[in-house]
């Protein structure tokens, strides 16, 4: 049992991990500061970011 509380825990801890700013620009061709700025306003929930992203580059 306490085995999996730790598997748990890690698996949490990995995805709210927030992006990595350069892999996250190189992933949706941004710069590097819109990249910085998305990430600091969605911190770790991913997808809000992705679309945020696809959204920043489509008004482009």
């Amino acid at each position: 049992m306490q085995r999996r509380q730790q598997i748990e825990q890690e698996t949490r801890k990995k995805i709210s991990d927030p992006y990595d700013v350069d892999y996250f620009a190189r992933k949706h061709g941004i710069s590097s500061k819109d990249a910085a700025r998305i990430i600091n306003l969605h911190r770790s929930d991913r997808d809000s970011a992705d679309r945020a992203a696809y959204h920043l580059k489509g008004s482009c």
